[in-house]
């Protein structure tokens, strides 16, 4: 129950705060023993949020989209064996060469790799002999930091805050993935049993939008992902924005509506995935007695009305949208109400919704090699979430991050907010 307890911790931001983010690149002298902290902290946290599962609960994978955790554990060693040691690191010893081919994700560059809906068919290595493996880098890594020229380290670490940033997504999707993977047993097992939602803030009403030209982007301070750039100007119509999320309350109105049978509020792709998967409610809702139960990270649970509506898809949001008269925000509206603190609960509840397809930046260039696939080559028939979740890491979240996810996903702790344009 250690571990477990870690995690709440974590989520509730009792952690260790300096750790975490790790000092800017820009920082002269280098503060190399800040640097190796960060490094330890974010692998640390990866193995505390996997110890409370059994290795056969690190071996499921229950959809294509999700991965195993024992994967995730593997993958994001790969990516600091195959971008940082062996490319900085003379004389590394890599641990396994088989692994390379089992634990790429998708970066063509990099060579083959294990086709993703066939990750949970990787019994071996064990969980146990992945922790070899990442101990095996853990120490490179560290000895890297370490013993490395203060000039070479400008080359090191870019690549080592990427990732950092890189594992604490696989730090949200091994919590994600888990609980889809629990929602698919009859016996509905808990990853925490004294896991609670956190309760939102809940600020009243709506913040104004003034018509104008706003700056857009990353601003330069700290790190960011290419995708977040470059800064620029965009036309923000003027309209208002929720401060508060929707609420589960909220949802059950829209469904005893006949929200989710009503085809005049979906999009058509909407509406053919609503009924071929006969959805009649948020993800993990399943009736009972009167009421609705939800899958948690603690198990099955009331629906609480007073909570965010969360694990629904771009289009449920949408036509939710619709049938109250409302708009969903554009990404910029969002983070120009966001960095002028309007947003209640704008992170560490749920992902939130945008209508804003998920593309390029006017004069977006990915970075040169195999970690140009990063985000460039995902640019395509999906939309924009922006926030964070209550399994986001603590230091991941920030204003510009863009979220993204094909619009018919649900698994992830996906809500919304609504808004208007005056016209």
């Amino acid at each position: 129950m250690a571990a477990t307890a870690a995690f709440r911790e974590t989520r509730d931001e009792v952690t260790d705060r300096a750790a975490f983010p790790p000092p800017t690149l820009s920082a002269r002298p280098v503060d190399r023993a800040a640097w190796i902290a960060a490094f330890r902290h974010v692998r640390d946290e990866t193995e505390r949020r996997a110890a409370p599962l059994s290795p056969e609960d690190q071996q499921v994978q229950s959809m294509a989209d999700a991965s195993p955790t024992k994967w995730h554990r593997a993958h994001t060693t790969w990516f600091f064996e195959q971008f940082l040691l062996r490319e900085h690191l003379p004389g590394f010893r890599v641990y396994d060469e088989r692994l390379h081919y089992l634990f790429n994700s998708y970066y063509v560059a990099a060579g083959p790799r294990q086709p993703r809906i066939m990750r949970g068919l990787i019994t071996r290595p064990t969980a146990d002999e992945v922790a070899g493996y990442r101990a095996h880098v853990d120490r490179a890594v560290v000895a890297l930091l370490s013993e490395t020229s203060a000039g070479a380290l400008d080359a090191v670490l870019p690549v080592l805050e990427i990732g950092l940033y890189h594992e604490q997504q696989h730090q949200e999707l091994l919590i994600t993935d888990i609980l889809h993977a629990f929602a698919q047993n009859p016996l509905g097992p808990a990853y925490d049993a004294a896991w609670r939602f956190p309760q939102p803030q809940g600020m009243a009403g709506s913040a104004e939008l003034p018509r104008g030209i706003a700056q857009i982007g990353h601003a330069g301070e700290g790190f960011s992902f290419d995708n977040e750039s470059p800064r620029h100007d965009v036309l923000i119509q003027a309209g208002r924005i929720d401060r508060a999320l929707v609420t589960n309350a909220q949802w059950l109105a829209f469904m005893a509506d006949g929200g989710y049978a009503r085809p005049e509020l979906w999009l058509s792709d909407g509406w053919i995935a609503a009924q071929a998967e006969g959805w009649d409610a948020p993800g993990y809702w399943r009736r009972e007695g009167d009421g609705w139960a939800t899958m948690t990270l603690a198990g099955f649970r009331p629906v609480d009305p007073a909570l965010p509506v969360t694990h629904i898809s771009y289009y449920e949001a949408d036509a939710y949208a619709r049938w109250a008269g409302r708009d969903l925000p554009t990404e910029f509206e969002w983070e120009v109400a966001a960095r002028a603190d309007a947003l209640s609960d704008a992170f560490g509840l749920v992902w939130q919704w945008t209508r804003s397809a998920y593309t390029a930046y006017p004069g977006y260039r990915p970075v040169d090699g195999a970690l140009g696939e990063y985000n460039g080559k995902f640019m395509s028939n999906q939309f924009v979430l922006r926030g964070s979740s209550v399994a986001t890491p603590q230091g991941h979240a920030r204003v510009g991050y863009r979220n993204f996810f094909y619009p018919h996903q649900r698994w992830q702790f996906t809500g919304l907010r609504l808004s208007d344009t005056h016209v």
